[in-house]
């Protein structure tokens, strides 16, 4: 479903409809379709009621307008929708109305059907998380050898390679899909505990009703309830927030490089993207918006997550009623983040030629470095450091290359030879070990990648 025109630049198409009325609806109605499964199957109520439990509870069936009102009146989504259910139930099967929700607690439905919408929620993830890497791969792979400017507190700096950038992007992102992987893992498990979290209800039937709900939703059924135990949860809202914070690095990186002054780089354009009402020459970074947008956002939702953490006894008051709205909204900007990323990577326009002309546009200051570091060798470094910033100041003021200037210097000229001197600006003579850092990220990455997959 579309987002809401309020939602529009939060959230992604497949988002908005996991975190749609219906889809939360649903998702609350599996868990009781499941649980009369379950306890039928236990013995625990009669054959008969699963089925006629199971055939009403579908969305579709309900009104989801005055269900949403009676959530806050009875300040859970539990009690309204059992009430509901248990009506439609009796309407086709008035003995088996007496077992919807049985043994289980509000709670229990709300916090099942939220772990539900995350595991909807999780595909969506890996497979933009897959494009990504694998554009990212590409451009790293295909820019190896591309030079540009390295930039340090947002001044030109000695060139550093693209294909490296690229590949210090990938790997962070790999290491966020790893956290966040992990925590999937742990944060879809069944909520099942009764009243009080020890199923008294159900005697001795509990866990063999806990594990067979369990199988049913495809779910990890835990040591014991969690209802105000939320560190998995909270663990991960972490990890998503990190991994928006890393997409939204990639996307201020872009941003910056997209400047008109700069225009190394431009991201893909299409139908109505990047245009300007007004400006018919603008190329605007709307993907690298939208995920620095979300960056903005998840931050202090995250902190909201952890403050209701401090929940009270066996079932808290206010904690995890806070939690859905920001788990919710979480999710869907790290999405939409992640979305947008894999986008620009996919289409991403990059201006190799503009590189190195920005390169030669600092006629050679940017390769200071190099020529301090030869004269050290003999004049030490400060000696060096000041005659190197004379001439690069120099060179400035009368709009002339620095070897060019060097060259007119005696102290330099005895000590670096005059071929060194007129090839001082050539970027790939000072790359270091660019290269075999970028193999190293995306080795390193891969093999990290890997031993975790064999884990699971």
């Amino acid at each position: 479903m579309p987002p809401r025109l309020i939602d529009s630049l939060t959230t992604t198409a497949p988002l908005a409809e996991i975190f749609s009325d219906e889809s939360i609806l649903q998702a609350l109605l599996d868990f009781e379709a499941a649980l009369a499964r379950a306890e039928e199957r236990a013995g625990v109520i009669p054959r008969g009621a699963a089925q006629a439990i199971e055939s009403a509870a579908v969305a579709t069936n309900f009104d989801c307008a005055p269900l949403a009102a009676e959530f806050l009146r009875a300040g859970t989504p539990g009690i309204p929708m059992v009430q509901a259910l248990t009506a439609k139930v009796r309407a086709a099967h008035a003995e088996a109305a007496r077992f919807v929700h049985w043994g289980a607690t509000s709670q229990d439905a709300a916090d099942t059907a939220l772990v539900l919408l995350l595991k909807r929620v999780r595909p969506v993830f890996a497979a933009d998380l897959a494009r990504l890497e694998k554009a990212l791969a590409a451009l790293s792979e295909k820019h190896r050898n591309s030079v540009m400017l390295g930039r340090t507190l947002l001044q030109a700096a000695p060139p550093v390679t693209f294909g490296l950038k690229a590949a210090g992007w990938l790997a962070a992102v790999r290491r966020c899909r790893m956290r966040l992987e992990s925590a999937f893992t742990e944060s879809l498990i069944l909520q099942f505990g009764g009243a009080s979290g020890t199923l008294a209800a159900l005697g001795d039937k509990g866990l063999e009703v806990g594990h067979a709900m369990a199988r049913d939703l495809g779910l990890a059924f835990p040591d014991a309830p969690w209802h105000a135990h939320r560190d998995r949860l909270a663990a991960l809202l972490a990890a998503s927030g990190v991994l928006t914070g890393c997409l939204a690095k990639m996307a201020r990186d872009l941003a910056l490089l997209m400047q008109g002054e700069v225009a190394e780089i431009a991201e893909p354009v299409g139908a109505g993207r990047g245009g300007s009402s007004t400006m018919p020459q603008k190329r605007n970074p709307i993907a690298s918006a939208v995920a620095l947008a979300a960056a903005t956002r998840v931050p202090g939702l995250v902190a909201s997550f952890l403050t209701g953490m401090i929940q009270e006894h066996e079932r808290g008051v206010g904690g995890w009623q806070a939690e859905w709205r920001t788990v919710a909204e979480v999710m869907q900007a790290t999405g939409l983040a992640l979305a947008s990323m894999a986008e620009v990577a996919e289409g991403l326009d990059v201006n190799v030629a503009q590189m190195r002309e920005n390169i030669a546009a600092t006629k050679g200051a940017v390769f200071a470095e190099r020529v301090s570091m030869l004269l050290a060798e003999s004049l030490g470094r400060e000696q060096a450091h000041k005659i190197v910033q004379d001439a690069v100041r120099r060179g400035e003021l009368q709009r002339r290359k620095l070897g060019d200037v060097l060259a007119e210097n005696p102290d330099v000229t005895r000590l670096i030879d005059p071929a060194t001197l007129r090839n001082l600006d050539s970027p790939e003579s000072y790359l270091g070990v660019a290269e075999e850092l970028r193999k190293r990220l995306l080795a390193g990455s891969e093999s990290q990648s890997d031993s975790q997959d064999k884990r699971k």
